[in-house]
């Protein structure tokens, strides 16, 4: 069992109006097997969350840490982390012109686990692959998401997933901008590379809808770049009802501001 925990983290940007402190203290521990899923409102530091991991630059750490199976995560560059066992899909899957799926899946999955794989059982896996999630056979000789729809995107981004086969899987608002077929073959890919790679999985979402198909134990509320409430899936099904006005009324008004605009 792989542990990846982050304690008491203090996260902060450079905006235009200066500093901007998002992320408050959040401390959480997800260990491999297990779903964990945030929600929260529009700029609550979610996203700045997910970032923060996978070691985006514009997002410095002030305190705190984060650790994956007792290693220092913060010290790690972007592909190191990568190598131990983070995967990050991304809210905004960007376009890679220039470079085709097909060299692009192979370079990042030898680059991930040190050796290149064997070339028939990798055609053969990312086939299969390629078929569950739907994806047409052309794709794989097209440019990394240049001309591809928001949910082929997002397909992709599971594609990776599955072939990668990493420790922890950041999904970063993965329902965003799908309709109903798209979001079941996604959760659909999600659920399997959970299944298959005994993967933790931390799910960020604003909406309870992806939880009808990926089930997560733990359901943590994040609003003003905290932690303000946690329970199990009953939790989520309170949301529903509810929503986050008696949370966010409590938020910091800057702090949203200031992560809505990084988002934007």
């Amino acid at each position: 069992m792989s542990t990846l925990e982050i304690k008491d983290l203090h996260v902060s940007i450079e905006t235009e109006q200066g500093t901007k402190e998002i992320l408050k203290g959040v401390s959480l521990t997800i260990r491999t097997g297990e779903t964990h899923a945030i929600m929260g409102p529009n700029g609550s530091g979610k996203s700045t969350l997910a970032s923060t991991i996978a070691g985006h630059p514009r997002y410095t750490v002030t305190s705190g840490t984060i650790t994956l199976d007792g290693e220092d995560v913060l010290a790690m560059s972007v592909d190191q982390r990568a190598r131990a066992g983070v995967f990050l899909a991304m809210q905004y899957p960007v376009e890679v012109p220039g470079v085709t799926m097909t060299n692009f899946l192979r370079t990042a999955k030898t680059a991930i686990d040190g050796e290149a794989p064997k070339l028939r059982t990798w055609t053969k896996d990312v086939k299969a692959a390629m078929e569950q999630l739907r994806i047409d056979a052309d794709f794989a000789q097209r440019n990394v998401n240049e001309g591809f729809s928001g949910g082929e995107k997002k397909r992709v981004e599971i594609l990776q997933l599955e072939l990668f086969k990493p420790k922890f899987a950041i999904l970063d608002e993965t329902d965003s901008g799908l309709d109903v077929d798209a979001l079941k073959i996604v959760s659909e890919g999600v659920n399997r590379a959970h299944a298959e790679g005994n993967m933790g999985t931390l799910l960020i979402t604003h909406y309870t809808r992806i939880l009808r198909y990926i089930k997560p134990e733990f359901v943590h509320v994040f609003v003003d770049g905290q932690v303000v409430e946690e329970g199990g899936p009953e939790l989520a099904d309170r949301l529903e009802e509810e929503g986050y006005d008696r949370y966010a009324k409590g938020a910091g008004a800057a702090t949203i501001a200031a992560d809505a605009a990084v988002q934007a």
